[in-house]
Order: C-alpha cells, then sequence, then structure tokens
C-alpha cells in the first residue's frame, strides 16, 4: 500500500528558513510545486512572517510558479501590507490588476489595509471605485476595512458617507467609524453614534467603549463619560487594563483627578506600566505636583521600573505645580538611572526654567542640548521672556523662529508684546507690519462646555447660540460686579489699533468668558462650571474667572492648551503659575 503524504501537516512542522527550503523542493521533486495548494500555504507562511529574509524568499518562491492564481497574488499582498513598508503592497496591487488574474474581496482587503497602514487616501479611493466596479460592496468586512482607511487618513465625510450607505454592519463596522470620529477630531459626532449604536439594539464592546472615552476626553465631557463608565461596570469590560486606563484618562482630562485616582485604587485588573504613567499626567494636568513624584516613588516601591514617559510626566508636573528644584533634580537622576532624555524632557525642563524666570539657564540648555531645538523651544524661550519682560532674550528667540521658518501668530504677538510692556511703539508697529506682509492670522480660540449632557461651542464674541442675548446680558452683569472687587482690563493684550473701551469689549468676549456666562445662566447656584478651551487661556480671562469664583461661590475648572486652572474663592490651582 502507497505511503500518503500529508502536505499540511509535514508544512506546519517547518519552523525553519532550511526546513522550508527542504518543503519546497521536495514539492518540485515530486512534480506537485506548480499543482498542489500547499504551494500556496508555502508562500503565505513565509509572506506572513516577521523574520528576515522570510518575505523576500516568498516573492522567490512566486516567481517560480509558472501561472499563479489569485491566492498566491493575495499571500504576497498580505505579506506585503503588513511589512514595514506597506507602500509595497499598494504596488503589488497595481501589478495584480494588470495581470489576466482576476482579483477577489480578499485581494481588496489586503491593499485596503496597506492603505491604511500608510495613509494612502487616493490609493484607497481608487480600490473603493473597484469594490464598487466588481460588485464586492456587500462584504461586510472588505466595507469595514475600507471604512477604516478614510477614517485613518483623516476624509470622515467619505467614511460617514460609506458607513451610511451601507445594507448591513457588524459591531467593527460601529468600532472603527466611532474610534475614527474621535480620534478625528469630530468627538461630538463620535459620541452621538455610540449613543445611536445603543439605541438600535448594538451591544459596544471594549473596542467601542475606547473610541467613546476618547471622545469625551477631548471634549470634556465628564457627564457622558460618567455614563459610559457605569456602562462598562455594568458589562464587566473593567477587567480590561486598556479600558481602566482610558477611564483614568477620561477623568483626568475631564478635570475630575479625584475620580480618576479612586479608578485607580479600586482597579480589580494588573496596573501596567501605562497605568501608572497614565495616573501622574493626570495629577500632572491638574496641578498636583508633588502627588504626581508622590506616586513615581511608589510606582518604584511596587517594583515598576519608569520609563521615559514617567519621567516625562513627572517633569511635567513639576513644570505646572512650579517645583523647579524638583525638576531639575528629577531631570539629573533620570540620567543617572539610565534613561535617555529626548526632546519632550528637555523642552519641559526649559519651559520649567523660564516660567521661573531662570531665562540664561534655559537658553543654555537649548544650546547645549544633543539634538537639534525646534521651534517649540524658541516659542517657549519667547513666551518666558515675554512674562519677564527680557527684550534681549525675546529678540533672540525670535530672530531663531524666524530663521526656522515660522510662521505663526502667536511668535509675532508674544515679541509685539514684550515691545509694548516697554513702551517701544516703533518696534511694536514694525512687528505689525511684519504680520500683515506675511499673512499671519491668529488661530480662533473656541471654548466647549457640557450642560445636561449637550456640549455648547463658543468662539469670540459669538453670538450665534441660541441664549446669546442672556449671555450677553450676563456678560454685562459680570463685568459690572468685577470692577467693584479692583479689575481692569489687560487691554496691552490687544494688539489692534482701537481704544481702550474697544479693547475692553475685545477681552470681554473671548470664548471661555462667554462658556462662563453660559454655564451660570444654565445650572444652578454651587455647580461646577467646566470648560475646555483650544489655546492658552490670556491673562485677562484668568483674572476675571478667578473674581467671578469668588462673586458667585462657583468651581470653575478651565482645561486649556497645557493644563488645568482650578478656580475657587478667588484663587487658582496654578497659583498664578502658567
Amino acid at each position: 500500500m502507497a505511503f500518503v503524504i500529508n502536505f499540511e501537516s509535514l508544512l506546519q512542522k517547518c519552523n525553519s528558513l532550511i526546513q522550508i527550503k527542504q518543503f519546497q523542493a521536495h514539492l518540485i521533486t515530486t512534480g506537485k510545486f506548480q499543482f498542489h495548494h500547499s504551494r500556496t500555504h508555502l508562500i503565505e507562511l513565509c509572506a506572513l512572517s516577521p523574520a528576515a529574509g522570510y518575505l523576500s524568499f516568498a516573492a522567490h518562491i512566486f516567481r517560480q510558479v509558472r501561472a499563479p492564481k489569485t491566492n498566491d497574488w493575495n499571500a504576497i499582498l498580505r505579506g506585503l501590507a503588513q511589512s514595514p513598508n506597506p507602500t509595497n503592497a499598494i504596488t503589488w496591487f497595481r501589478t495584480i490588476v494588470r495581470s489576466p488574474q482576476k482579483i477577489d474581496a480578499l485581494t481588496c482587503s489586503f491593499a485596503l489595509k496597506a492603505c491604511a497602514r500608510a495613509l494612502a487616501l487616493s490609493e484607497g479611493t481608487q480600490i473603493h471605485s473597484q469594490i464598487l466596479r466588481f460588485g464586492f460592496d456587500p462584504d461586510v468586512l472588505l466595507v469595514t476595512t475600507l471604512l477604516d482607511v478614510y477614517a485613518k487618513s483623516g476624509d470622515l465625510d467619505a467614511a460617514k458617507k460609506v458607513f451610511d450607505e451601507m445594507s448591513r454592519r457588524d459591531i467593527a463596522s460601529w468600532n472603527v467609524m466611532i474610534s475614527g470620529l474621535a480620534q478625528g477630531s469630530w468627538p461630538n459626532e463620535a459620541m452621538d453614534l455610540f449613543n445611536r449604536m445603543k439605541e438600535e439594539g448594538w451591544k459596544p464592546d471594549e473596542v467601542t467603549v475606547l473610541g467613546a472615552l476618547s471622545a469625551c476626553s477631548q471634549l470634556g465631557a465628564v457627564r457622558q463619560g460618567e455614563i459610559v463608565h457605569r456602562y462598562i461596570v455594568d458589562e464587566k469590560l473593567d477587567r480590561n487594563e486598556i479600558v481602566c486606563n482610558a477611564i483614568i484618562d477620561m477623568y483626568g482630562k475631564c478635570g475630575f483627578v479625584d475620580k480618576a485616582y479612586l479608578v485607580f485604587n479600586k482597579m480589580s485588573c494588573k496596573k501596567t506600566l501605562i497605568t501608572w504613567n497614565t495616573m501622574i499626567m493626570a495629577f500632572a494636568m491638574s496641578g498636583d505636583g508633588y502627588k504626581a513624584l508622590d506616586l513615581l516613588d511608589q510606582m518604584v516601591l511596587d517594583g515598576m521600573v519608569p520609563d521615559d514617559v514617567s519621567y516625562l510626566s513627572a517633569l511635567c508636573a513639576c513644570n505646572h505645580a512650579g517645583l523647579v528644584e524638583e525638576g531639575v533634580r528629577l531631570f539629573d537622576s533620570m540620567i543617572e538611572s539610565g534613561v535617555k532624555p529626548n526632546v519632550k524632557h528637555y523642552g519641559t525642563v526649559v519651559d520649567l526654567l523660564g516660567r521661573a524666570g531662570r531665562l540664561r539657564e534655559a537658553y543654555d540648555i537649548i544650546n547645549s542640548m544633543p539634538m537639534m531645538p525646534d521651534v517649540v523651544f524658541w516659542q517657549t524661550l519667547l513666551g518666558a521672556s515675554k512674562t519677564y519682560g527680557n527684550v534681549e532674550m525675546a529678540e533672540i528667540a525670535s530672530k531663531k523662529l524666524a530663521e526656522m521658518g515660522s510662521n505663526t501668530s502667536g511668535d509675532f504677538v508674544l515679541l509685539s508684546n514684550v515691545y509694548a510692556a516697554k513702551q517701544r511703539w516703533h518696534d511694536v508697529g514694525r512687528v505689525r507690519e511684519t504680520m500683515k506682509n506675511n499673512d499671519v492670522r491668529k488661530v480662533p480660540g473656541f471654548s466647549y462646555t457640557e450642560i445636561d449632557g449637550r456640549i455648547h461651542k463658543f468662539v469670540n464674541a459669538d453670538q450665534s447660540h441660541a441664549n446669546s442675548k442672556e449671555i450677553y446680558a450676563k456678560l454685562d452683569e459680570i463685568r459690572f460686579k468685577i470692577k467693584a472687587y479692583g479689575y481692569a482690563a489687560e487691554t496691552n493684550l490687544v494688539l489692534h489699533d482701537i481704544g481702550d473701551e474697544d479693547k475692553e469689549n475685545v477681552l470681554n468676549y473671548h470664548s471661555e468668558k462667554l462658556a462662563v456666562a453660559y454655564s451660570l445662566i444654565s445650572t444652578s447656584d454651587g455647580t461646577p462650571i467646566h470648560v475646555i478651551k483650544n489655546l492658552r487661556i490670556c491673562v485677562d480671562c484668568h483674572s476675571v474667572l478667578k473674581i467671578i469664583s469668588k462673586i458667585y461661590h462657583r468651581e470653575i475648572i478651565v482645561r486649556d492648551r497645557a493644563r488645568f486652572h482650578r478656580f475657587k474663592e478667588g484663587e487658582c490651582s496654578c497659583r498664578d503659575y502658567w
């Protein structure tokens, strides 16, 4: 009786390139290489291996096939799509399309995965047309991969259109769309879709809630975040440490560091390095510098080895709390422990020294660090120079920024403010003229606040809100009351060539003031007010919000671009250090 060889079983036992070559040789010598399906599995095994040399050997095997089938082409395509250079998969896909071989849904799926990794929107759009042409669009998995391409490439309008036109969806389709919206700065739409998903009877899983928590973090929507948190607990999804990390991050970014710490302490799953780092950063953003440093020490006692992110989070905590000496010591101890500082560590120390007025030390670090400083370093030094009125250092930083091609409005505004503080009006005019000639425009400021689960967005001097009349009436009331507490508008912050009264009006209608005014008329006495702002809060708004918190006995929590400010009874948690 003839002995029958089980090629599939034999192939599975191949665990080295030498054995794979021997297996291929056996297929060739037995005359089965050109016809047996094990050949395709052999190509796929090599193409999908992360080990060096396997993918190139898969291509070598493929070239020996006289009439490759679609599965052979797909095996190479799949390997290229997950390789370090996914653009090679897109090139391979074009080769398949030009060949006599007919593509299938898997061909398009692997090519789309490459497009998602390479952020190749144009190529993804072309493959979309191929999907429609060959009638593959009923394939839910394939269309979900297409959604991923559009979402990751930033074309959320196209992603939304594809999603809405899907005749059938699965949980992955919802997850890709919600995550894409959240990561693509459409957090409102992400939360709307999350709520719609539940209304349509779908059960969110770990991936879904991660997208929803990310959206809540961006919006500072703690009420919606709490709803997601309750769902996570009810469905026992909090046994996943990645989900717990996201909850901590959400509460931290919404300004509820105590709730973040409660989740941290009550975690039933294992605390990972990311868990510790997330909690340290939550303390950092809230200005709790000593708590962040204590947690770093506790982390070491619990057997965790801090990494570069741990030290960066702790350095940020020192920066936001004004713990200059502690920050400098921490930076030195990080180097002694063998953690190599990167550009972010140096940037944080420069910011720390600059905010403390130690401009020369900050300047020396910029010039002595082992990597080339980027524009952020010189912008940091320029900002510190403005705070301390150091014209010489401001001009040095401004010159460096000009040499590096920086053309952002903030650079010009800071330099102009330095000159204005010294009453050097000719230089102020020169800066304004440069801004005009370079067509430099200020980034528009906007603020969010959450009332009864709804997000309200305001821009400077916004009159589009349905309650605009009541908001402006409240602002007039506020302006009248705060003057009794000695408030004087910081009109030097307004660079427009207009009168002081008009400058006061410009300052009075900043987006965060509109958001706070709306919160005052929309919530009951004693309710904390939460505001998210896209830019750093200005000096005038900071002064006004301190007084508002005292007059109206409200706690006001503002998350700006850099940190949290918690205003209470006329004081701010940053201690005027930001």
